[in-house]
Parts: C-alpha cells; sequence; structure tokens
C-alpha cells in the first residue's frame, strides 16, 4: 500500500500544560486527527481554537485513539489516567498504546505496563527532555522502552513528537532509569550553579561577568548556561519548577537507597531545593535556588529587594 494510503491512528494527548500542548500541536502538523484534554479547559479551548479536538475527561479523549500520549508530571497522575474514575485503560483501542512521558520510578513504570497490557494494550515507557520549545518544534529528546509492539504501535507518533528517540531497552523501566540519571545530574547542576552564582555575588563580582566568564571556561555546563540568566534578569517565572526537581531528587533518593548505593551531591541538591521550596518557592523557576542563597546569605541578587 502506498504511504500516502497510510490511515494515521486517531491520537489522544492527555495533558496540554507547556510540553504537552507542544507536542500535540506537532502530531497535528504531522497530519494526526488528535484530541487534547487536560484540568484546564481553557487549554482544551485553546487547542480547539488551534484546530484540535477538544475532550473533557481522559476516557472521553482517547475513546478509540490508537495512541495515548500522556504527558502529566509523575507516577499517581499516570495512574489516574489510566486506571482511574474516567481513565483511558478501557476506552482506547485495543492493540493501542499508551506513551508515558511522566518521570517516575522505574518499578512503577514496570507495574503500570503490565497492569495495561493485561488488557491487550500495549505500554511505552517514554520519558521526554528538551524544554518547550523544542516541544512545539517536534524536537523532543525520548528515551523509550518497551516491547517492539509498543514501538511499532508508536513510532508514527514518535517520528511527529522527537527529534532523537533513543531505544533503549524491550521493556517499560529502562527508560525511566535513563531519565532519573539524566535528573540527578540536571538537579545537582542546578544547584551548583545557583551556589556559585551567589557565591560570586556575595565576593562582590559583577554576576553578568561571571557568566560571560564561566560560559567560556571549563566550569560551564548546560544547566549553568541555561538557567542563569534568569538569575541576571531577576525572572523566576517557572519554565521549570523548584518542586519538579524536589519530586525527581526525592525519587533518586528512594531508587539508592533500595539499592543500597550512596548519593551524598545528589542528596545534598535536594536538600537545596527543599530549601528554596519550604521558602515560599516551590512553583517558581528552579533557578530560584539562587535566590534561596542569597537570603540565607544577606547577598543581593538583580530583581530582590535590597
Amino acid at each position: 500500500m502506498p504511504e500516502t494510503a497510510v490511515r494515521k491512528p486517531p491520537v489522544a494527548v492527555i495533558g496540554l500544560g507547556s510540553m504537552g500542548f507542544g507536542m500535540a500541536t506537532s502530531l497535528r502538523r504531522a497530519g494526526f486527527e488528535v484530541t487534547g484534554c487536560d484540568v484546564s479547559a481553557d487549554a482544551v479551548t485553546r487547542f480547539v481554537a488551534e484546530g484540535g479536538k477538544g475532550a473533557s475527561t481522559p476516557a472521553e479523549g482517547a475513546k478509540q485513539a490508537g495512541i495515548v500520549v500522556s504527558v502529566v508530571v509523575n507516577a499517581a497522575q499516570t495512574e489516574t489516567i489510566l486506571f482511574g474514575k474516567n481513565g483511558v485503560a478501557e476506552t482506547m483501542a485495543k492493540d493501542a498504546v499508551f506513551i508515558s512521558s511522566a518521570t517516575m520510578d522505574p518499578d512503577v513504570a514496570r507495574r503500570l505496563a503490565k497492569q495495561l497490557e493485561a488488557s491487550g494494550r500495549h505500554y511505552l515507557d517514554a520519558p521526554i527532555s528538551g524544554g518547550a520549545q523544542r516541544a512545539a518544534q517536534g524536537e523532543l529528546t525520548i528515551l523509550a522502552s518497551g516491547s517492539p509492539a509498543a514501538f511499532d504501535k508508536a513510532r508514527p507518533a514518535l517520528d511527529a513528537m522527537a527529534a532523537k528517540l533513543y531505544e533503549l531497552g524491550d521493556a517499560a523501566g529502562e527508560g525511566a532509569a535513563f531519565k532519573m540519571i539524566n535528573q540527578l545530574l540536571a538537579g545537582v547542576h542546578i544547584a551548583a550553579a545557583s551556589e556559585a552564582m551567589a557565591f560570586a555575588a556575595k565576593q562582590g563580582l559583577d554576576i553578568r561577568k561571571v557568566y560571560e566568564v564561566i560560559t567560556a571556561s571549563a566550569g560551564n555546563s548546560w544547566m549553568f548556561e541555561n538557567r542563569m540568566p534568569h538569575v541576571l534578569d531577576g525572572d523566576y517565572a517557572p519554565r521549570s519548577a523548584v518542586e519538579i526537581f524536589v519530586k525527581d531528587l526525592g525519587i533518586i533518593q528512594d531508587m539508592a537507597r533500595t539499592a543500597r548505593f550512596p548519593v551524598p551531591v545528589a542528596a545534598a541538591a535536594l536538600q537545596m531545593f527543599l530549601m528554596t521550596a519550604a521558602s515560599g518557592m516551590g512553583r517558581d523557576d528552579d533557578a530560584s535556588v539562587a535566590r534561596m542563597y542569597a537570603r540565607v546569605t544577606g547577598t543581593h541578587l538583580p530583581g530582590e529587594p535590597k
């Protein structure tokens, strides 16, 4: 059959936040019929206004969908979308695939996959990286693992959403484990970058010049280069919130404790994110760790009261 004659399956995207909205838009651009669902009615209305379809519940959105893309925050939300009231597990088409993008403990990913697969559907463990802009451009990095059948069913959607697709194993859990290693490093790097920038300010250094020097030096990291402009501008509108790393570094602690593996650097970073959240900045941008350091030490940063 010619490629142009192959009908693309209906897709449901559950979760139309900054990432999910971009992913849904990329799928529509690739020629899929996409139904969006979100707890925010405004997000659904916006998606419909841009040419998509809307649904008020996950079950309604996933009705007879061949691909369901879940773009929520954590394992608990993923489980609710699958098996809770108005969940998708019984309404998505038989032999359909559920693509789970949430960051979670690998053991939980394996449990959810086993439960869904028992119903005759497929589960692809597919955490994402790249941010809202890359989501909207269809240029995410996706760290995926699952059965060959799950990959086969999901591939057309993955091709529409990702610039880089890593196929990391033939069972759920591997993708989640790879993502947690990334999150360990990301959280540590944000905490270290924030500590360094606040310490530089305490020394009376021109922190814009510090940024220029460090981004051209061996001490640079992707997180320093990406997050520290938020500190320079005093702009802590959440691109990625502090609470995300409270969650993810907490998962790493749980995994490490189970494995009897020490992770003292990640543990220290978790404490800095916890302290920042406890200071009332949990929903602010994760570069707020620098603000927490500054407030504790009486150091002035841009945009902060003297």
